[in-house]
């Protein structure tokens, strides 16, 4: 392959990379955060619940932002509206960089929660129609690059601890980094995209209200038993998801008695995991989406329940073995669901009905962090993960009644 060859390749997938590129950033933002909950309490003085509150609030802003930025894609481009996310998000990490109270450091989380909101639903939604053909490998990309931010985000707290700042605590160096990036996303983003999606761009520029008979609309999604069916599982499976990956690291030290740097090194393993998206979003062009769904899902649940059953007796290859592999059944889920839902969702309310299913399965997992913050202070953390294998063990059982029940998802595109 020539040089001029392979540039015109990158060029055509600029939009792909960069949209991932600001996926991989907004996850890393959400992921820095567990394992910094040890210094947090640290530096703040405050409890398990103190911390798994902020982090839903963080949460809540984010699943609150799914419906609005969907809906505003809809009236004024998917460029527009991911472009002032990630801008909000690197303007709120460069406020951290300074040291500061416990009470801002809260209030930054919500801002934060905010702009990294604004993506994913109007990024599935950009690629659909940037890259039609291959709309399960674009977010299977989309994905993987998200999940290798829950790689990079346990080290860069590794390898910032104890470098001195003159801000503040070392961590305050991962968010001036984060800021920095998030800025140079904005501008390379806004100058590039336009050009890959310019029906979009020609259409775009009103700025109406919903009306309530669209609202009527995307509620109209939810009358078909098998939809609302697949919006429960995802938000049974995003419960569980949210609360393992908010409080692993503190799990792993608590309950298995694990050092510091264990914990992260297995914490980052789960993510590492996330490569099976290359595969399960291509494989779900080819064969369909319900078996691998069922599959999934299924594996995420056999491993979390031998991850929770083996955690005092078992060392850390088999705790990280089993963490891996509900990482695999996780993330190999992720862009299926996306491609299964796209499918599913009419063209004309495609960023806000996504968004409405993204709003509820996003709120459940906001919420997670902070019940098993709770339950993990009043009765340990075992209690609290038991809670999220079973979570997740109920929606392999609504996957394997869809699946064994199949036909052409509600309003089907052709």
């Amino acid at each position: 392959m020539s040089v001029t060859t392979a540039a015109r390749r990158v060029a055509h997938f600029d939009a792909l990379l960069l949209t991932a590129g600001i996926w991989f950033l907004a996850k890393f933002l959400r992921y820095v955060f567990p394992p910094l909950f040890g210094s947090f309490q640290d530096a703040y003085n405050v409890s398990n619940a103190a911390l798994g509150m902020a982090f839903s609030g963080f949460m809540l802003v984010y699943a609150a932002m799914q419906f609005p930025s969907g809906v505003l894609a809809d009236r004024l481009g998917s460029v527009t509206v991911i472009t002032t996310g990630v801008f909000v998000a690197a303007v709120s990490s460069l406020a951290l960089v300074v040291d500061s109270s416990f009470l801002v450091l809260v209030g930054v989380m919500l801002v934060m929660g905010a702009g990294t909101g604004a993506h994913k639903t109007v990024a599935v939604r950009l690629l659909s129609r940037a890259y039609p053909a291959r709309t399960g490998r674009a977010l299977g990309v989309l994905d993987t690059f998200g999940a290798f931010a829950g790689v990079v985000a346990p080290w860069a707290v590794v390898l910032v601890a104890g470098v001195p700042f003159v801000l503040g605590a070392s961590w305050r160096l991962v968010f001036l980094s984060a800021g920095l990036c998030g800025l140079v996303l904005t501008v390379l983003f806004w100058t590039r995209v336009p050009r890959r999606i310019p029906d979009e761009m020609a259409d775009g520029g009103t700025t109406n209200g919903v009306s309530l008979d669209e609202f009527r609309q995307y509620a109209s999604l939810f009358r078909d038993p098998r939809f609302a069916a697949f919006a429960l599982l995802t938000v049974l499976f995003s419960f569980t998801y949210n609360g393992l990956v908010s409080f692993a690291p503190q799990y792993l030290t608590t309950e298995a008695g694990l050092t510091d740097g264990t914990a992260n090194v297995l914490f980052s393993g789960l993510f590492l995991a996330s490569l099976v998206q290359l595969v399960t979003g291509d494989l779900s062009d080819r064969v369909g989406r319900l078996p691998l769904i069922t599959a999934t899902l299924g594996l995420a649940s056999v491993a979390l329940i031998a991850f929770v059953s083996l955690t005092n007796t078992a060392g850390p290859i088999v705790l990280g073995g089993a963490l891996i592999a509900a990482g695999i059944g996780s993330h190999g889920f992720r862009p299926v669901r996306g491609a299964y839902l796209m499918s599913a969702i009419p063209d004309d309310v495609a960023g806000g009905g996504l968004g409405v299913v993204r709003t509820l399965l996003m709120g459940a997992g906001a919420i997670a962090p902070a019940i098993v913050g709770v339950i993990s202070d009043a009765v340990g953390f075992q209690p609290a993960f038991w809670l999220l294998t079973a979570s997740v063990t109920v929606a392999t059982g609504l996957a394997i009644v869809l699946w064994h029940t199949d036909r052409p998802p509600y309003h089907e595109k052709s």
